[in-house]
C-alpha cells in the first residue's frame, strides 16, 4: 500500500465519497425529523382545531339556517368539558395596518386571553388582554416582534397606536418567538386583539356571536381521541343535527398531522440514507477492480511467500486485511468530512446539522463490511493461485 500511494488513495476516494454522503445524509435525514418535531411540538400536538363546514350535506345545512356557524355559545361549551383543558374561540381577517405613513396588510385575529395559554404564547414585553379589556371591547393589540421591527423600529412599541383600518389601537404587548402557526402567519407577524373589540370594530358579520374557528387542548393525562367524541356530541346536540345527518363542522386533528409528517420525514431520512450507501458500494467495486489489478502485478509476490510456506488462508487474510484497512481509513477521512461539512452547515444559520454517534458506527460497520465484502473476491483468487504458476509468471 505504502509503495503505490498514489492507487491506494484514489482507491480510497471512492471510500471517502461514500462515507461522506452516508454519513451527512443520516445527519441531515435526523436533523430534519427533529425540526420537523419540534415545530409540531411548538404547534402543540394535543391540540384540536374546530372550524364550520365540512361536506356538501353539511354545507347546505348552513345555508338552509340550520346552523349557520360555531358561536361564542358553543366555544363557552366545549370550554367545560371534562376532557378539554381549555377552549378559546376566533376572529380572522385581512386588514390594512398603519402607523404614520407606514402601511401594511396583515392578518388580524380576535381571540380571548384564554388562546395564549392553550396555544403556549409567550410575552416578551407587555401583558396579555384582561377579562376588563374583553367585557370592555378594548382596543388593544398585542403583535410579533416582527410587525414592532416593522412599524417601532428601535423604539418601545408599547403604549403606541395602530390603525387598523383607521381604527386606532393601543399596543399593550409584544409577542415572544416565532415559528409558523397551523391557522395564520407566522408568530413573530401575528397582530391579536381582544375578539369582542375584532367583532365591534373590525369583522362586519350579520350574526354577532358567530366565530370562525375554536381552538382547543386536550388533557395533557387525557386521550385525544375521547376528547374529540365528546366535541363531536356536543357540537351535534348543540346544532340539532340528527342522527342520519351528517356534522356542520370540522375537527382537525394535530396529533394525526404529527403523525404523518413523523412518517414522511423518516422514509426521506432512509431514502436519503440509501443514496448514501448506494455511492458507498460504487466506492467498492472500485476498491474490487483495484485489488484484482494488485493481485495479478503481485503474482510473483504470492508465489514466492507460498513457495517459503505461506498457506493459502495467509494470502486471503493478508489481501483482505488490505481491502479492510483501505475502508477504514477512507472511513476516516469520510467522516471527518462529513463533520465539518455538517459544522458549515450549521454554522449557516439556516439548518442545524448534527452527527449522532450512530450516524458515525454505521459509517465505520459500513465501510468495514464494504471491504470485507468487496476485499473477499480477490483475496480469494490470490489465495487459489498455485506457486508454479505464480513464479512463472511474467
Amino acid at each position: 500500500m505504502s509503495a503505490n500511494r498514489l492507487r491506494t488513495a484514489l482507491t480510497m476516494l471512492g471510500i471517502i465519497i461514500g462515507i461522506t454522503s452516508v454519513v451527512l445524509l443520516l445527519a441531515l435525514g435526523d436533523s430534519m425529523q427533529r425540526f420537523i418535531g419540534k415545530e409540531l411540538e411548538a404547534l402543540g400536538t394535543n391540540m384540536l382545531f374546530i372550524s364550520p363546514g365540512g361536506n356538501r350535506a353539511a354545507a347546505q345545512r348552513m345555508r338552509a339556517g340550520a346552523a349557520p356557524a360555531l358561536t361564542l355559545a358553543d366555544a363557552a361549551a366545549l370550554n367545560a368539558l371534562p376532557s378539554l383543558a381549555g377552549a378559546a374561540p376566533a376572529l380572522q381577517g385581512g386588514f390594512k395596518l398603519a402607523v404614520g405613513n407606514e402601511t401594511s396588510s396583515s392578518s388580524v385575529s380576535g381571540v380571548t386571553p384564554a388562546m395564549f395559554k392553550i396555544r403556549n404564547w409567550k410575552m416578551e414585553l407587555g401583558s396579555v388582554f384582561s377579562d376588563a379589556d374583553l367585557r370592555a371591547a378594548s382596543r388593544s393589540v398585542i403583535i410579533g416582534h416582527k410587525v414592532a421591527d416593522q412599524f417601532f423600529y428601535k423604539m418601545d412599541p408599547l403604549g403606541k397606536y395602530i390603525r387598523i383600518e383607521n381604527v386606532a389601537f393601543q399596543v399593550v404587548g409584544v409577542l415572544h418567538g416565532e415559528g409558523k402557526q397551523i391557522d395564520g402567519p407566522d408568530l413573530s407577524e401575528l397582530v391579536l386583539v381582544p375578539i369582542t373589540a375584532a367583532r365591534a370594530h373590525l369583522v362586519r358579520n350579520p350574526f354577532p356571536d358567530n366565530v370562525h374557528y375554536v381552538v382547543a387542548q386536550g388533557k395533557s393525562d387525557g386521550n385525544l381521541q375521547d376528547a374529540i367524541e365528546d366535541i363531536n356530541e356536543t357540537l351535534r346536540d348543540r346544532h340539532h343535527i340528527k342522527f342520519d345527518e351528517p356534522d356542520d363542522f370540522r375537527i382537525d386533528n394535530l396529533a394525526s398531522f404529527a403523525e404523518t409528517a413523523g412518517k414522511i420525514s423518516a422514509g426521506i431520512a432512509a431514502l436519503l440514507g440509501l443514496i448514501g450507501a448506494i455511492s458507498l458500494v460504487v466506492g467498492g467495486i472500485g476498491i474490487m477492480n483495484i485489488m484484482l489489478v494488485s493481485v495479478t502485478e503481485r503474482t510473483r509476490e504470492i508465489g514466492i511467500r507460498m513457495a517459503i510456506g505461506a498457506k493459502p488462508r495467509d494470502v486471503l487474510l493478508q489481501f483482505l486485511t488490505e481491502a479492510v484497512v483501505i475502508c477504514l481509513a477512507g472511513g476516516v477521512v469520510g467522516i471527518a468530512i462529513a463533520m465539518g461539512l455538517a459544522a458549515a452547515i450549521t454554522a449557516s444559520g439556516k439548518f442545524d446539522v448534527v452527527i449522532s454517534l450512530s450516524a458515525v458506527m454505521v459509517a465505520c460497520g459500513f465501510s468495514s463490511l464494504v471491504g470485507v465484502f468487496f476485499g473477499f473476491y480477490p483475496a480469494r483468487r490470490a489465495s487459489r493461485l498455485l506457486p508454479v504458476d505464480c513464479l512463472r509468471y511474467e
